[in-house]
């Protein structure tokens, strides 16, 4: 629930920020991947501070870095979603949004048990964490 929570939270960051690079003369594309690093960076804290907070501790700097190694797949998931369908929907490419959204939910399930898995590992205690 919580990883979900700060990915709905994610996703508001990434949309605002794509529409502040529209706005400010950025492509559909070069705009996403910026949305991305600043939603990805935000949720990394927010999951650090709450969805993993009983996690091993980890220096900030390589566990972020780290979070953003390992979401690479999400990131291709959630990219690839989005690019497939500004480029063949139209309505996607006048509200894109919609394909945020859509990218948002392919790559999220897969990112979780990554995180899970390799960034916010468990030390011996009992994982309480749900998607």
């Amino acid at each position: 629930m919580r990883f979900g929570t700060v990915g709905g939270i994610g996703f508001l960051v990434d949309t605002a920020v794509l529409y502040t690079a529209l706005g400010l003369g950025s492509g559909l594309y070069a705009g996403r991947v910026l949305s991305y690093l600043v939603a990805a960076s935000g949720n990394w804290f927010l999951n650090r501070l709450w969805t993993f907070r009983d996690a091993s501790p980890e220096r900030p700097g390589r566990q972020w870095a780290l979070f953003l190694v390992v979401n690479i797949c999400g990131f291709v998931i959630n990219y690839g979603v989005y690019a497939a369908l500004v480029s063949s929907v139209a309505i996607v490419a006048a509200h894109p949004v919609l394909g945020v959204a859509a990218g948002a939910l392919a790559g999220m399930t897969g990112n979780f048990f990554l995180n899970r898995s390799l960034v916010f590992r468990q030390d011996n205690r009992t994982d309480t964490t749900t998607l």
